[in-house]
């Protein structure tokens, strides 16, 4: 399986209420590399909080003035050091700052998480089909840490039409060993290769991935597949 990074040009600022499937299908179809059924688009964080209006002014002369929002927008804190908060969000993520984000926004203003980031992922998808008529996935990355290893990634906050994880249980290894525990989270891979082409600095808030295996295509949901239960869960 060969898999193509390919960024998405030509998307300018979004604006509060902007049709975001249908600026997203227009820069595709101006771009050279086209999108085609199959093909799954990953798509940044933020450009789906500006178009929703998931945003909320701030102090700009303040550096701490977001934290109250931090407070608000988490249902349990975990951690505090210093000016940091490591906290759970409604959606059951584990993040910084309950995942509010003063970069790549106007100054004075701080952008939350999205309500519900996999029906905004089906919004983007459903709108594409009925303007383009392709069939493809659609995954809404942010950037996280991660406990006990330097530096962030991105992951997968939202998806549709691509699964969010590949369950390899009852296979075999490549030595003829059947798994029995291996589930694979491809939407955070796939989160994670985008960036790679996305960056954060390059101005490129959406990446079609092309080539990826046809199985994976299917009706998803990071809410119910990669949030671990608690009762699952050893550190809770």
């Amino acid at each position: 399986m060969t898999v193509e990074l390919l960024p998405v040009e030509g998307i300018g600022e979004i604006a509060h209420g902007e049709d975001l499937g249908a600026v997203i299908w227009s820069a595709c179809d101006a771009s050279p590399v086209g999108l085609r059924d199959g093909d799954v688009l990953v798509v940044t964080q933020k450009i789906v909080s500006k178009a929703e209006g998931a945003m909320e002014q701030i102090n700009p002369d303040d550096p701490l003035s977001h934290k109250p929002l931090v407070e608000r927008e988490s249902v349990r804190i975990l951690r505090r050091r210093g000016d940091l908060i490591i906290s759970e969000t409604k959606h059951g993520f584990i993040c910084a700052n309950a995942g509010i984000d003063l970069s790549n926004v106007e100054r004075g203003y701080a952008a939350l998480l999205p309500d519900d980031s996999d029906r905004s992922a089906n919004k983007i998808r459903e709108r594409i089909r009925a303007l383009s008529g392709r069939t493809v996935g659609v995954i809404i990355s942010d950037t996280f840490g991660r406990p006990w290893r330097r530096g962030v990634t991105d992951v997968a906050i939202g998806c549709a039409g691509v699964a969010a994880v590949v369950d390899l249980k009852g296979t075999e290894d490549a030595l003829g060993r059947e798994l029995m525990v291996t589930e694979v989270c491809i939407a955070d891979e796939i989160a994670s290769a985008a960036d790679l082409v996305c960056g954060k600095a390059r101005g490129v808030p959406v990446a079609i991935v092309r080539g990826l295996e046809a199985s994976w295509l299917r009706r998803a949901s990071v809410r119910s597949e990669i949030i671990r239960d608690p009762a699952e869960d050893l550190f809770r």
